[in-house]
Parts: structure tokens; sequence; C-alpha cells
């Protein structure tokens, strides 16, 4: 069973950094496009970046120059670095990946990793 786990998020002050990790694990195949999204209280779910398996990234343009979102293969991880956050990058963050196995490939969510921004 393939399972995504979150970590790295927690309370900053404005302008602060941190950094998300996702690590992947289960019986799988091949790890396609992995992404993060993030949810804010009474708003819908929404991309925040994505990277290919090539390594090409696509950022929303709210987080343009502020995160940097890889991937390691070999670790079955995928990071997200996040700059000069402010109170509106408060959210549930969640890890996507596509992956493949045995069954086919799915879509898996990790559990989400909460941000809060203040002082």
């Amino acid at each position: 069973q393939v399972q995504l786990v979150e970590s790295g998020g927690g309370l900053v002050q404005p302008g602060g950094s941190l950094t998300l990790s996702c690590k992947v694990s289960g019986s799988l195949t091949y790890m396609g496009k992995m992404a993060w999204h993030r949810q804010a209280p009474g708003k819908q779910r929404e991309l925040v970046a994505h990277i290919t398996t090539g390594g090409k990234t696509n950022y929303a343009t709210s987080v343009q120059g502020r995160f940097t979102i890889s991937r390691d293969d070999a670790q079955s991880t995928v990071t997200l670095q996040m700059h000069s956050l402010n109170p509106n990058y408060s959210a549930f963050y969640y890890c996507h990946s596509n992956i493949l196995t045995d069954n086919g490939a799915t879509g898996y969510w990790g559990q989400g990793t909460q941000i809060t921004v203040g002082s």
C-alpha cells in the first residue's frame, strides 16, 4: 500500500521560511508528477507547485519566486522550500503524486501538514 507522509509544517513568523517534505513509501513501481497543494479554511484546495519526472516545474502565480519544489526519486521524496511567507500562506499543505503500482496508476494524497504564518 502506498503512503505519502508530509512533514515540516508549523508556526512561522511573517517573512520567515519553512521547508516541507513528503516521503512516499510502499510497493510502488514508478512515481510520476509530484505536487503540493494547499487548502485554507473556507477555501478550495489549490495547486501550489508541481514537478514532472523530468524536473520541469510549475508554480501558482502567488508563490512564484518565493517557493521552490524539488524531488529526489532515489529517496522517494518531494520537497517544497518556502521563503518570505506571509499570513495569506497559512493553510494545510498536501502532497500529491501520480504513482504506478502493480494495480495500475493512481493519484495519492498525503494527510496534510499545517502551516500558520503569524506572530
